[in-house]
């Protein structure tokens, strides 16, 4: 799996799982930013990916809602949601590699910001990135 691929499935690939509640988010049409940094000897600049998408209620609470599609080679190894965040570790495999991730996202409503630990161990050496996520509601669909 290419390098930005496997990255975007790695941010947002934690699915939602049933609540009591509906998660702290407001219906409507949000727009994600998310910045990865990559620390280490490569000379690799930051990446930022803005996305949009149409979140209706009904969508959260949906037990299978999630940003986007947990991809294939991925395993969500432990999380906790609750209405106000999500805490999570998961691990994803690709040939010749594997990446550990750990992450928080808070639900504030019109808002939600997370952080993004992930560590890739490959043939070619240990890699380690850091994403932060903002979204932010920008009104209806």
């Amino acid at each position: 799996m290419p390098f930005r691929p496997l990255l975007a499935s790695l941010l947002l690939a934690t699915p939602l799982v049933a609540l009591a509640e509906a998660p702290n988010i407001v219906p409507g049409q949000w727009e994600f930013t998310s910045t990865t940094a990559v620390g280490g000897d490569l000379p690799i600049p930051d990446q930022t990916e803005t996305t949009q998408e149409c979140i209706a209620q009904g969508d959260l609470e949906d037990e299978s809602f999630s940003f986007i599609k947990e991809e294939e080679g991925c395993e969500l190894l432990d999380h906790e949601v609750t209405v106000d965040g999500m805490d999570y570790r998961m691990v994803c495999r690709a040939e010749g590699g594997e990446a550990s991730i750990i992450g928080r996202m808070d639900f504030l409503g019109e808002r939600v910001e997370g952080n993004v630990d992930i560590l890739v161990d490959s043939a070619a050496g240990e890699l380690k990135m850091t994403t932060v996520v903002e979204g932010r509601r920008l009104g209806d669909c």
